[in-house]
């Protein structure tokens, strides 16, 4: 949310911080503006990890709920991007098993995919769609890292405070995918 500074001014962006200490001190509507902040970005990396939108959708509306209910226990609210992720990966986690459970598929919604896709150079909806298929054949622990590092431009200190996982075991995970996702174009394009 944006305050006056008065005229001819810009506008204040409140940060993180303070958006969340109005929340807990009661004032539940400023949650939307965090909501706001993140909504996009986390649907986007919910979307390409599960490759179905009702699932992607339900996974960060459950993450938002989780994280307003424990607002209060974020520890560094400067920081409350990276524990939101931190909710988010584990929601997309534990609705990937579940979804593999039922279907042993992990991409079923092509058009998720597709609509999740960044705009390359490309720009082909065929090309998009060959890295939606090559992504969801990545292993689970892979595609979450490469999608943290290279689309998400996270550090591998960031992307190690969010998993849980060492600095060492996240950059063998983005080489493996990467090289993989290479292999698997190269074989899309040249076949």
């Amino acid at each position: 949310m944006t305050s006056d500074a008065g005229p001819g001014s810009p506008p204040v962006v409140a940060n993180d911080a303070d958006i969340i200490a109005r929340v807990v001190a009661g004032d539940t509507e400023a949650f939307s503006i965090l909501v706001d902040r993140y909504g996009n970005r986390a649907a986007r990396y919910a979307t390409r990890m599960l490759g179905d939108r009702a699932e992607a959708e339900e996974a960060v509306q459950d993450t938002f709920v989780r994280a307003y209910r424990a607002l209060s226990r974020c520890a560094d609210r400067e920081r409350f991007g990276h524990w939101l992720f931190s909710i988010l990966i584990n929601r997309c986690r534990t609705a990937g098993a579940r979804s593999g459970r039922r279907a042993r598929t992990f991409v079923r919604d092509e058009m998720a995919l597709v609509a999740a896709a960044a705009p390359d150079a490309y720009d082909g909806v065929a090309w998009r769609e060959e890295i939606g298929h090559a992504l969801a054949r990545l292993e689970t622990s892979q595609r979450e890292a490469f999608l943290l590092k290279h689309v998400e431009q996270l550090s591998y200190d960031e992307m190690a405070a969010i998993t849980g996982a060492g600095i060492s075991a996240l950059k063998m995970r983005v080489k493996r995918a990467t090289d993989q996702l290479r292999s698997l174009l190269h074989e899309a394009y040249s076949g």
